[in-house]
Parts: C-alpha cells; structure tokens; sequence
C-alpha cells in the first residue's frame, strides 16, 4: 500500500498538534495534496530555493520545514517570485511542502525541549503556558543548571555545547546563574515573561538592544545565540523521531535532515 502525504501529516500531529500554533501562524500543508504519494521525506528549516530544488532533484516527495512558505496572505502566485518559483518547481515535482511551527515550539518535546536539554538544563517548566491547566505545553522553557555558575562561563559553555561561532551577552559576566530561560528562535516577546520568572539569564536569538539594557538595569543576563542556531538543532531530531514513528506505523518511507542549509548571517 502506497504511503500519502495525509498518512505523514497524521503522524505529524502526534508530534506537534495543530491546535498548539499561535493564532498568527500558518502551519500545515502549504503546497501539494493529501493523496500524494509519500516514499522520501527531507527535513529543513526553511523552504528556501535551494533546498526545494535539491528535494526535487533528488526525487523528494515531501518537504517538512519549521518555517512556513506561506507565511502572510499572498493575492497571486507570480512564478518570478521566490515564493511563486518554489510553488512551481513543487508543483512540477509533486514535491509537498508542509510546515510546523510554533505548534513544534509549544509541543512537549518539540524544539524548546530539545534546547533547553542540549544546553544542560534540568527539571523544566513551561516559561509561557497556552492555557492554565496545560503544565507540558506552551512556549520557551525555564530549566536548572547542574550548578551555579557565571554568566560568562554559562556562556561560553552553550557556545561550545552548540558549536557556535560567536554568542552575545548582555548583563554582567559575573553574575550568578542557577536557573535560566529559554525560547528558541525569536524571543523577544517572551522578555517580560522571563522577567516575572525567578531565572537569571534568558537564552534566545534576535534579542533587541533594548531587551539587553533593561536586562542589564535589573541584573540580569541575556545570552543571544542567534535564531538558525536555537532551531537549526531540530532538524535531525525530527528526522529520527518521524523515522521511527513512520516504521512503527509499519510504513515504508526514507526520512533525512537536509545538509544544505546555513545561518544567513555571516561572521566576518
């Protein structure tokens, strides 16, 4: 029996369920048909014109990625457009594209997780809960270090933890870290929430400059890892967990991390 793209997606809502993305988001199928057939999946971050075009040369049937395509309304699909080209060379291909996102983030065990664990922290708790009685699911997380450290060596240890190329801080590098909060990706509204939490520093990518001068005004830390870098790590991990759901669902379809995506920002 042939695999579809509606077999993957049903999957896919076990691991990040739709009902968990933001009202502003636009998660699900973002090019394609659910009676697609499915036989090789690639897993990406972005949809972005070399990654599709490898996917269909390499015979792809579905692209998986955590940001979405289709972001904000379009009035027309113009094939000259970045976007209207990865539609056509997609639709050319029978390529499907499908997107989770901030349901990813919100899920329990999605990317916030995941970075929150690869960081080193422990006993985590939901930094902004989706409702009131959810305690697993919502967005960012607060977790415990091993052991109180500073916040320059705090620092110093995600960077190499991550294999970063360079980390900004803002707040003092002495300051005394036992707790910390996290959101992968962009984080920035999610301040005031790590502000009421009892975390030292909070860890994120495209933090502002005024996010780091009032952080550093109430003595606390920001550590900006960049936002490829804080959702980057998702992508192998998706890529075995859809792997070996798909084999315990009996299903017979190759899944892969693309290898062909980079920060866009360049360290010079």
């Amino acid at each position: 029996m042939t695999s579809t793209v509606a077999d993957i997606i049903k999957i896919m809502e076990n691991i990040a369920p739709f009902n968990l993305a933001e009202e502003w988001d636009n998660v699900g199928l973002q090019v394609g048909q659910m009676d697609w057939s499915v036989r090789h999946i690639w897993i990406s971050l972005d949809p972005v014109p070399k990654v599709v075009e490898a996917a269909c040369s390499k015979d792809v049937d579905l692209l998986i990625t955590h940001h979405p395509l289709i972001f904000q309304p379009i009035k027309s699909i113009d094939f000259s457009s970045p976007i209207g080209n990865i539609v056509r060379m997609a639709s050319q291909h029978k390529l499907a594209v499908f997107a989770a996102h901030t349901n990813l983030d919100n899920a329990k065990d999605g990317i916030n997780d995941i970075l929150a664990h690869r960081i080193g922290l422990k006993n985590l708790k939901i930094l902004k809960r989706i409702s009131e009685s959810d305690e697993k699911q919502g967005i960012g997380r607060i977790g415990e270090l091993d052991q109180e450290t500073k916040l320059g060596s705090f620092a110093l240890k995600i960077k190499e933890k991550l294999g970063l190329k360079s980390i900004k801080i803002a707040g003092k590098p002495e300051l005394l870290v036992n707790k910390a909060s996290v959101c992968a990706g962009s984080g920035s509204s999610l301040i005031k929430n790590f502000f009421l939490s009892d975390s030292q520093v909070f860890i994120s990518g495209d933090l502002r400059y005024h996010d780091a001068r009032t952080t550093a005004d109430k003595n606390l830390g920001l550590i900006d890892i960049g936002h490829f870098a804080s959702e980057h790590l998702i992508v192998d991990v998706l890529a075995e967990k859809l792997q070996k759901m798909i084999k315990d669902n009996g299903l017979k379809i190759k899944v892969e991390g693309c290898r062909l995506e980079n920060d866009p920002f360049i360290i010079i």
